[in-house]
């Protein structure tokens, strides 16, 4: 199950990883949103221990959600030391996002 991040969470969990943080842009009333959050989850699980991987309601969460300028849902942006290093947007297949996870690990 994917980490459920928030503005009081974001910088503790981000900010000394040092491993790829996935981070899922979405909100509970987005459609596409919802096809993406299984798949996420299932990649939490796969990737324990290899990469964070979360998620950010952007209704409740609009420091985080501002910071990464999240105009569209699903936005999933991908960290690695503390730096943007590539997002995806909409919504996406899991062999897309085990690929851009594989390519930064």
């Amino acid at each position: 199950m994917a980490l459920q991040i928030t503005d009081a969470t974001f910088d503790q969990l981000v900010a000394g990883a040092d491993k790829l943080v996935v981070v899922d842009f979405w909100a509970e009333w987005c459609g596409p949103c919802r096809k993406v959050s299984p798949i996420i989850d299932e990649l939490a699980t796969e990737y324990e221990g290899k990469a964070i991987i979360g998620k950010c309601d952007v209704d409740g969460n609009n420091d985080v959600t501002t910071r990464f300028g999240i105009r569209n849902i699903p936005t999933v942006v991908f960290i690695k030391n503390g730096e943007v290093v590539d997002k995806l947007v909409g919504a996406q297949t899991k062999a897309t996002f085990v690929e851009k996870i594989e390519k930064y690990l």
